[in-house]
C-alpha cells in the first residue's frame, strides 16, 4: 500500500474540497484504502505524483475517477420511507390542485445509484395512475459519481436490494432478468432524467425553480460554511410553497436559512 503523508493529504483535501466541496481531512484512512491500488495500478509511486497529475489533468478525466473511488454511493429504495408517504400523501396533492401547466419539476439531487429518483417515479406513478400520461412526471437526478450514475441507468437491482418494496411495486415495474437480478421497467426508466452535476456550480444552472428538491445524506459531506452556501442555493431553487429534504441524519442551521420547518428533515419555502 502506498502511505499518504500528512502533507500529500492536505494537498488532496484542498483540491477536492475546491472542485466540489467534499471535506476529506479527516478521511486519511479512507484515501490511503481506496486510491493506493488505484495509484499502482496506473504507475504512479507516490500520492505527491498522483497530485501533480491531477493538477495538470485540465480534461476532468482524473478528479472523475477519484471521485469515483473516494465517494460512498451507499443507498437503497424506501429509505427514510415517511419521506416518501409525505410525499404522497401531501405534496403530491398540493402540486395536482395548484400546478396549472401539468409540469412537476423534482430533483433528486446526490441520486447515487438511482434508487430515490426511482422510488419518487415509481409514487407518482401510483398516484398519477392513468392521468400521468396528461403531465410532465420527469425527475431529474443528479450525482458527480459517473459510476454510481452508470448503474443507475441500467437499473438492474438484486432481490436483496427491492425487498423493502411493496409487492405490487415489483410486479408492475420490475423485470425479472434471473432469479437475483431485476430490472425497472421501461415507462419508470424514461421518467428519470440522470445528469452528472457538482453542486458546487454556482449559481445552479436551471432555467425553472423546483417545486420539490430531494438532497438526502448528502450535506453531512461538507462542512458547515459550505452546507450553509448550498441550502441558500437549494432555497433560490425551489418555488414559493416548494418543500426540501434532507437526511434525518442531518441539519439545518436556523441561523442562516429562511425554510420553514414542516415535519422532520422536511422544510418548506414559504
Amino acid at each position: 500500500m502506498i502511505k499518504l503523508s500528512q502533507h500529500e493529504l492536505y494537498w488532496l483535501a484542498d483540491y477536492v474540497y475546491n472542485y466540489c466541496g467534499i471535506d476529506l481531512k479527516q478521511k486519511k484512512h479512507l484515501i490511503e484504502s481506496r486510491l493506493s491500488n488505484y495509484l499502482l495500478e496506473t504507475g504512479f509511486s507516490s500520492f505527491a505524483g498522483y497530485y501533480r497529475h491531477l493538477l495538470q489533468d485540465s480534461s476532468g478525466e482524473s478528479i472523475t475517477a477519484m471521485l469515483d473511488r473516494i465517494t460512498t454511493n451507499h443507498t437503497y429504495f424506501m429509505r427514510e420511507s415517511q419521506h416518501f408517504d409525505f410525499f404522497r400523501d401531501r405534496v403530491l396533492p398540493e402540486l395536482l390542485s395548484k400546478v396549472k401547466n401539468r409540469d412537476l419539476r423534482i430533483w433528486s439531487a446526490g441520486c447515487s445509484s438511482g434508487e430515490e429518483a426511482y422510488t419518487l417515479s415509481m409514487v407518482i406513478s401510483d398516484f398519477f395512475s392513468s392521468q400521468q400520461a396528461a403531465w410532465d412526471t420527469r425527475i431529474l437526478a443528479t450525482d458527480i459519481s459517473t459510476r454510481a450514475l452508470q448503474k443507475a441507468k441500467e437499473a438492474v437491482y438484486t432481490e436483496e436490494q427491492i425487498e423493502a418494496l411493496p409487492a405490487g411495486w415489483k410486479l408492475r415495474y420490475f423485470q425479472e432478468i434471473n432469479r437475483d437480478s431485476f430490472r425497472i421497467r421501461e415507462r419508470i426508466r424514461r421518467q428519470v432524467i440522470f445528469r452528472r452535476f457538482n453542486l458546487m456550480e454556482s449559481p445552479f444552472p436551471f432555467k425553472k425553480a423546483f417545486q420539490v428538491i430531494f438532497c438526502r445524506n448528502v450535506l453531512l459531506y461538507f462542512d458547515s460554511s459550505t452546507r450553509s452556501k448550498l441550502i441558500q442555493r437549494f432555497y433560490d431553487s425551489i418555488e414559493d410553497g416548494g418543500y426540501f429534504f434532507i437526511g434525518q441524519a442531518e441539519s439545518i442551521n436556523w441561523d442562516n436559512n429562511r425554510f420553514s420547518y414542516v415535519m422532520p428533515a422536511v422544510y418548506r419555502k414559504e
